[in-house]
């Protein structure tokens, strides 16, 4: 699985050859050198800034992998932290919704569908609510 282990600029160096950018424009686009755009290729993480260029530069979300990475592998919160945010303490941006692509809910219902993990192991493991999980397995699992 891809969000398991992230090596950002593996994904960058693959993304350039997908969309056929040449490597003179990246250079001019960063206002570096084709030694500092390699670099970054073999970088397992980069500066929030260039990550952000990389993705319009690519036209490509790269933030999306590491919320990805965070849906899956992130431990649930505690109760302590949902009574900060619930009482508006934070000064931070709420979202409404958690980001659940098409590849996270395939990779979900094949747990399922296999075996491996039960529903209420997954409700648990990836803090999936419940009505949102069946709602997948109604849309999405055409099989049973």
């Amino acid at each position: 699985m891809i969000y398991k282990h992230i090596h950002i600029g593996n994904f960058i160096k693959m993304r350039m050859q997908e969309c056929n950018i040449d490597m003179n424009r990246a250079c001019n686009f960063f206002k570096c050198y084709e030694d500092d755009i390699v670099k970054q290729f073999n970088s397992e993480d980069l500066r929030c800034n260039d990550l952000l260029k990389w993705s319009k530069l690519l036209e490509y979300d790269f933030f999306r992998i590491y919320t990805q990475h965070l849906i899956l592998y992130s431990p649930p919160r505690s109760i302590n932290n949902l009574a900060v945010v619930q009482n508006d303490l934070s000064q931070m941006p709420a979202f409404r919704k958690s980001i659940y692509t098409k590849e996270i809910i395939e990779f979900i219902l094949e747990k399922l569908k296999k075996g491996d993990m039960s529903k209420q192991e997954i409700m648990d493991k990836y803090n999936i609510p419940k009505t949102t999980l069946y709602k997948w397995i109604s849309k999405y699992d055409k099989n049973d």
